[in-house]
């Protein structure tokens, strides 16, 4: 079992390798770690007027990665968009997804977009 601070620094370097999938297919990095009043978000990323929320897991394979993301950690997710929306100038009208970013043992990236959806 990895202690706190290791899954803390695998974590970070995650969402950096997710960071840069996303910007070399175009996107914006617009928030990192974006801290609501219920949780965090780990990346929101943008193109035009799109966003879209970004969980990453990392887990030595993808299904393993896949099977960290709980039902309730979803709805956390989707509450804490809806709080980062609300500073936005078209707030719930914004047009947004959620997606969610594995990350393998050896640093591959594999999107599921749309993954989360009330």
């Amino acid at each position: 079992m990895k202690s706190g601070s290791v899954r803390y620094h695998s974590g970070l370097k995650a969402e950096d390798i997710v960071g840069r999938h996303y910007e070399a297919n175009g996107w914006r990095i617009a928030d990192r770690r974006w801290r609501g009043s219920g949780g965090e978000l780990d990346l929101v990323v943008q193109e035009g007027e799109r966003l879209v929320f970004v969980e990453v897991k990392k887990a030595r394979d993808f299904a393993r990665a896949a099977e960290r993301v709980s039902r309730r950690q979803m709805q956390r997710i989707y509450a804490t968009a809806s709080e980062y929306l609300g500073n936005l100038p078209d707030g719930q009208m914004t047009d947004v997804r959620f997606d969610v970013a594995l990350v393998d043992g050896v640093g591959r990236v594999q999107v599921v977009e749309n993954a989360i959806g009330f």
